[in-house]
């Protein structure tokens, strides 16, 4: 397909080239009879991209170049703005938004020659086609007026209520929470129109509000059949033929250090003392030798993106028997690994380092809480007894070694923001009792440190390789921003 997109695209993009039909380019460019539905469909998928148009006359050309295409972001007031890849966003006054709603994939039509005001306004535009609604179901609370129900959406930027005829209420009556099918989106001040699919449960329901972010952000909450079909095929424990080849760390001491709640253990840290300073090594969970490419798993990860946590309940991105199972690396079982052991001297510098996939064997589980509490009081007879001191001498080691990785990163430039995170606690039906900072200490900035270390060792091993990698990397400051903030430190 991308190969076809880009001859179709060098075509119109040629000065000799004037605007044609269907048949015509097809002509033009040979496609055999059999293939041209395959040419039609590399049209409409320029077209749905805002690279090309159909002219009136069903001519096929390149957009206009005050033409953009981008995701509308709807606001309370009416207005918007058009959301633009590698571009500043377009503002769309409200009687420019053609009836588009947030998150619709719209084009616009960029007013004046499309440049900034000087006043330092963004750039305007209006809406000429939406190209495809982002969403089609909307969840919301329900209420009747007269014969008639509406629903208010939860989410505001939707921009009106949504009519609902009564023999498509389902039910429902006044504080219900609903998910609704939006079946007519309404233009020229109509109300949009829909049907209720989905009765939540009333407002004040325990649970309702957390199902209601699920169904109003459209998270999948079970697994397609083919990943359940799949899944069921994984080992819950490492074979000898698995283990066969990899590097064997299971003779080393090793702890997990998570928090108290965690589920899934995706990485454990072995640490040595040598001759010229520390043998640090971090081990993750090697997902990738269950999760192959192209799988049925690989292609439903991929379109969750991640684990989304909610208040009360975690949706995963990979299935519960992975996460929490042979991909979590729980104490006392072997378990895949691709582990980084790094060589590094007395002053924090690594100096060598190996990269390879291993086995390990988790010894201890910990918390981050009862690390901190050992490292606080490494002489108590009873942590003693029940750890013994290997684990006190192991933690103190990981403390001596964060304190001088934390100190070389700081004299490089590294920001700590150390933002406080909350916690909410909750009763049995799920009413929420209290919200508190989530507490970090010491033992949440030694796995910090080492997580970086590890990170920063990765990407240079693969950038002295020349090989194509994915990197996290910071664009450099506006020196516009740069000045103003200058400007106002000065005067402290």
């Amino acid at each position: 397909m991308q190969e076809k997109r880009e001859i179709v695209l060098a075509l119109m993009k040629d000065k000799a080239y004037r605007p044609m039909k269907f048949k015509e380019m097809a002509g033009l460019l040979q496609v055999p009879k059999e293939e041209r539905d395959a040419l039609r469909l590399v049209l409409e998928d320029l077209i749905r991209d805002g690279k090309a148009e159909l002219s009136v006359h069903g001519r096929y050309q390149l957009v206009n170049a005050n033409l953009r295409t981008g995701t509308f972001s709807g606001t309370t007031r009416g207005f918007g703005f058009v959301l633009i890849d590698g571009e500043p966003d377009v503002f769309i006054g409200e009687s420019d938004t053609k009836g588009a709603r947030d998150k619709d994939k719209v084009q616009i039509a960029i007013k004046g020659d499309g440049s900034f005001s000087k006043n330092g306004k963004k750039r305007e535009g209006v809406v000429l086609k939406i190209l495809e609604r982002g969403n089609d179901c909307v969840v919301g609370m329900f209420r009747m007026s007269g014969h008639k129900g509406f629903v208010i959406p939860d989410n505001q930027k939707f921009g009106s209520e949504i009519a609902i005829a009564r023999e498509h209420t389902k039910g429902a009556v006044g504080g219900h929470k609903v998910v609704v099918k939006v079946t007519d989106f309404g233009t020229g001040g109509r109300l949009p129109e829909g049907r209720i699919i989905e009765i939540l449960g009333h407002v004040d329901d325990p649970g309702v509000d957390i199902m209601s972010v699920i169904r109003g952000n459209g998270l999948p909450v079970v697994f397609p059949p083919e990943v359940d079909r799949e899944i069921a095929d994984i080992p819950q424990e490492v074979s000898e033929e698995e283990s066969r080849g990899r590097t064997d760390f299971r003779p080393l001491l090793t702890v997990t250090i998570d928090g108290e709640d965690a589920k899934d253990l995706d990485d454990a840290i072995t640490i040595e003392r040598t001759t010229d300073g520390y043998r640090l090594g971090v081990h993750i969970a090697d997902v990738s030798h269950y999760v192959t490419e192209r799988s049925p798993l690989d292609k439903e990860a991929l379109t969750r993106g991640t684990s989304v946590y909610l208040v009360d309940r975690v949706i995963p991105m990979l299935p519960h028997t992975l996460s929490n199972g042979i991909c979590s690396l729980n104490a006392g079982t072997d378990r895949l690994t691709l582990s980084c052991v790094m060589e590094i001297d007395k002053n924090g510098a690594v100096v060598s380092h190996k990269i390879s996939e291993g086995i390990i064997r988790v010894d201890r589980r910990m918390s981050y809480t009862k690390v901190y509490e050992l490292l606080q009081n490494p002489e108590l007879e009873e942590e003693l007894s029940e750890y013994g001191t290997q684990y006190v001498e192991m933690f103190q080691t990981m403390l001596e070694l964060s304190d001088i990785i934390r100190e070389k990163r700081v004299k490089r430039g590294s920001l700590d923001f150390d933002l406080p995170e909350t916690k909410i606690t909750l009763d049995a039906e799920g009413h929420p009792l209290e919200v508190r900072p989530y507490e970090r200490n010491r033992a949440h900035m030694i796995i910090e440190d080492f997580m970086l270390i590890a990170n920063e060792t990765v990407a240079q091993h693969f950038y002295w390789m020349e090989l194509p990698f994915v990197y996290r990397t910071h664009d450099n400051p506006d020196l516009e921003k740069i000045d103003k903030l200058s400007t106002f430190i000065r005067n402290f």
